[in-house]
């Protein structure tokens, strides 16, 4: 079930990673919306609704997720590059893949909004100076304060994170 739940292996911060690592996550970032885009431009209704793993949400859940999250973190970026250290709005991501939005089987607005997002987000992340790659904001949920550089990484894994998720309810087709 771990496997399922994580399929690339939980998230390990790096505070300070190398100019290659930055280079490759933002990559990572920016390649996101296409490859999102290639495993999910042919899937039916059926389709988007296989869970990823048992009890978990549905590829059309992941997908609106994604857009959520990323807005989210794109809006930490901003906040972190225009306050002085501050405090981000934590959001209930699974209260939020249960709203209608959420549960909506066309998920082309959500895709449209990834796409157009991280390009945004691309462009801001490859204009970031090594100062601002060191500014932080603190997450009241779990008390930790976290540099722009260690959130490229993060979301880069997060994006990777759940193209594995799809992955994984198209090898299963929906049944566990």
């Amino acid at each position: 079930m771990e496997k399922l739940k994580y399929p690339i292996g939980k998230y390990i911060p790096v505070k300070n990673p190398t100019p290659q690592l930055l280079t490759q996550w933002r990559d990572e970032i920016e390649q996101f919306p296409l490859q999102l885009d290639l495993i999910t431009n042919k899937l039916s209704k059926k389709e988007l609704n296989w869970p990823y793993r048992p009890e978990g949400w549905k590829i059309k859940q992941v997908v609106h997720h994604c857009a959520d999250s990323h807005m989210n973190a794109y809006i930490r970026f901003k906040l972190t590059l225009t306050e002085d250290n501050p405090s981000i709005k934590p959001y209930a991501e699974n209260l939020w893949a249960k709203l209608a939005d959420s549960l909506d089987d066309n998920i082309d607005d959500s895709m449209m909004l990834i796409k157009a997002l991280h390009n945004k987000w691309g462009l801001l992340m490859r204009n970031l100076s090594d100062d601002q790659l060191q500014l932080e904001f603190f997450h009241p949920e779990n008390g930790v304060k976290s540099n722009l550089a260690e959130t490229i990484g993060n979301y880069a894994w997060h994006s990777n994170h759940h193209l594995a998720h799809i992955k994984n309810a198209l090898t299963f087709k929906g049944r566990f």
